[in-house]
């Protein structure tokens, strides 16, 4: 990836152009920060005992390797006691602040119902939780975010063990009812039967998603399907055993054929593995496989960080002991690097600017700012700040900095 500044007068305005000009469609690349969706048989629970809202610090540690999303998975009935009723305040005060503080950053937070398609142990689409109360819910949490365009609203977590087409109706109402609210937010939708990628075309939990959600309706047309794959024998998660380093790009084929023949788009929200080297290379090979799909697919979040983690599971994407995971690193690969921040000397004869270890750096030069050459010898960054001279051969020219990670 390509990111650039470009020489003398006009550095502002071609940095922009050229660094949107040269990133990939994959728009989301993150974590989910687990903690709020705790003790889910615990309610209300007592925040920072039983559950607990990620702090700024893990996204600050994310943010620094480059992911710039964060899934933040909480519990509908803290937030809403009562089904139509008011928010909790001290826990809408702790929702609220995660995303103020996070997206003030740069950063896409995903809100993520966390429940299953259930409500107290209840099925929405039921008389229990009719889908009446679950479209109260998202028209509730759009009114309050939808003034940020870096709050992505994911449906819900997992739907299961319900008719398809009763998670389908629920859905489209809840889609309908948040756009009533003038929210132009991005929308994700789940499947049923766990939104597995693997299962996408499968009917053993009904009537497949490949074809019922077909007739998911959006008026503002700003949604992708929400898809979990992990890379153990039964796709739960629950192993650190892969099947082998190709099962996370075998278990999505079908579903990004589906994306594509269908004209819809896909977001990978969960996946992850342990840190041996045959999980490793899935993990890296999916996200590769997304990468040369991202006209489908438009982003992914990898499970999981969060503050209340024990420090023996093995998808904890959290470092310890301050040695950053093999996971991360991996993942980590698959983010754009960070464009450095370039500052002209008063000569205007050199730039400086901030390079980071495990990036590499190589200036470029061009007279028309479609064929560029190297300007001087590559080199891998320090965590220093580093001067470079811009004094071309001729007149006029342009520079920028390729940063790429080996």
């Amino acid at each position: 990836m390509i990111k650039s500044i470009a020489g003398f007068f006009r550095v502002i305005s071609i940095l922009t152009f050229i660094l949107s000009a040269t990133l990939g469609e994959i728009s989301y690349h993150g974590v989910s920060l687990a903690g709020a969706e705790f003790s889910p048989s615990t309610l209300p629970g007592v925040h920072g005992s039983s559950y607990m809202y990620p702090n700024q610090s893990e996204v600050d540690y994310f943010r620094a390797r480059d992911l710039d999303t964060f899934r933040l998975p909480f519990l509908w009935e803290r937030l809403q006691p009562v089904l139509n009723g008011a928010f909790d305040t001290a826990e809408l005060n702790r929702l609220t602040g995660f995303v103020s503080s996070t997206t003030a950053k740069g950063a896409t937070v995903v809100l993520d119902p966390h429940n299953y398609a259930r409500y107290r142990g209840k099925v929405i689409g039921t008389t229990d939780v009719p889908n009446a109360a679950f479209s109260d819910f998202w028209v509730r949490l759009a009114n309050i975010f939808k003034g940020n365009h870096r709050v992505v609203f994911g449906l819900m977590n997992e739907p299961n063990t319900m008719p398809t087409e009763q998670w389908r109706a629920a859905a489209n109402d809840a889609i309908l009812a948040i756009r009533g609210t003038g929210a132009g937010n991005l929308i994700l939708v789940p499947g049923n039967g766990f939104s597995g990628g693997h299962s996408w075309s499968q009917s053993w939990y009904g009537t497949s998603n490949a074809v019922a959600m077909l007739s998911i309706v959006d008026p503002a047309n700003n949604y992708a399907f929400e898809i979990h794959q992990y890379l153990d024998a039964d796709s739960s998660g629950f192993s650190p055993t892969p099947v082998s380093s190709t099962i996370g790009v075998e278990r999505l084929v079908g579903v990004t054929n589906w994306l594509r023949a269908n004209g819809r788009r896909g977001f990978l929200g969960e996946f992850g593995g342990a840190s041996d080297a045959v999980s490793l290379a899935a993990l890296s090979n999916m996200l590769g496989y997304l990468e040369s799909n991202s006209d489908v697919w438009i982003g992914w979040t990898a499970w999981a960080g969060g503050p209340f983690w024990p420090s023996s599971y093995f998808m904890l994407l959290e470092p310890a002991g301050g040695v950053h995971k093999p996971q991360l690193t991996t993942i980590s690969r698959f983010a754009p690097p960070t464009l450095p921040s370039v500052s002209f000397m008063p000569s205007f004869n050199e730039i400086s600017f901030m390079t980071k270890v495990s990036y590499r750096y190589q200036l470029q030069t061009s007279s028309n700012l479609k064929d560029w050459m190297p300007h001087g010898a590559a080199f891998n960054g320090s965590g220093q700040t580093v001067t470079r001279s811009v004094v071309p051969p001729d007149f006029p020219r342009f520079f920028r900095v390729e940063v790429s990670k080996p």
